[in-house]
């Protein structure tokens, strides 16, 4: 199971993520976003990190050219693309880049059931917004998606129920960003709730 913690703020919550044995690290450049960070600040905890995990820059809005010009600069691996304002091909996308969806009803996970080996992630879409809210949607809806593609499965997860998304919804991967952090500070990662989710999410046995 591929983990993705996304969201990190600072070096520490970045040497906390890669400690925990994650998979890759989001790093938030979207405007509306609580957890969006600086280049600079993204370059330091590139830096810190590097090599140990994927490094994923999230963007909305963004063309393949200014999302091109960020990877290079800060030595990324992949981009997570979002859109509020226009529809992107996917075709269009290099392989590094992959496609954000939010859902809202049953309609919109079966248009992504396309054979496919693109990656696709899927949330909740909440009042207009694709992504990054914090809210579930029904896992159900996205089980043929997974069968025709790798499905990143974010949107509400957390320790209490990643084991039941995971059982659902069969993806290749999970995101989380806000469920692992403690209230109200944004960005900002809790080292138990990232260990235990990333053991969760492979499979973990249950503590006693």
């Amino acid at each position: 199971m591929w983990v993705k913690i996304c969201g990190v703020s600072n070096v520490e919550s970045a040497i906390v993520v890669a400690d925990a044995g994650a998979d890759a690290l989001g790093l938030n450049f979207v405007g509306r976003s609580k957890r969006r960070i600086s280049t600079e600040t993204a370059g330091a905890i590139a830096d810190a990190v590097r090599g140990r995990l994927e490094l994923v820059a999230v963007v909305e809005d963004w063309t393949v050219e200014e999302a091109a010009r960020l990877r290079d600069q800060l030595k990324l691996d992949r981009v997570q693309f979002h859109s509020a304002r226009s529809v992107i091909d996917e075709s269009t996308l290099p392989d590094w880049a992959y496609m954000a969806s939010g859902l809202s009803t049953p309609s919109d996970a079966s248009a992504l059931a396309i054979p496919t080996q693109r990656w696709i992630l899927v949330d909740a879409c909440v009042g207009g917004i694709s992504g990054g809210t914090g809210s579930t949607f029904d896992w159900n809806w996205v089980k043929s998606v997974a069968v025709e593609r790798p499905l990143i499965l974010a949107g509400g997860l957390g320790v209490a129920n990643v084991v039941d998304a995971i059982a659902t919804a069969q993806p290749f991967g999970v995101d989380v960003a806000s469920g692992v952090e403690p209230k109200n500070k944004p960005g900002i990662k809790d080292p138990d709730l990232v260990c235990e989710f990333v053991r969760r999410a492979r499979g973990g046995p249950d503590k006693a």
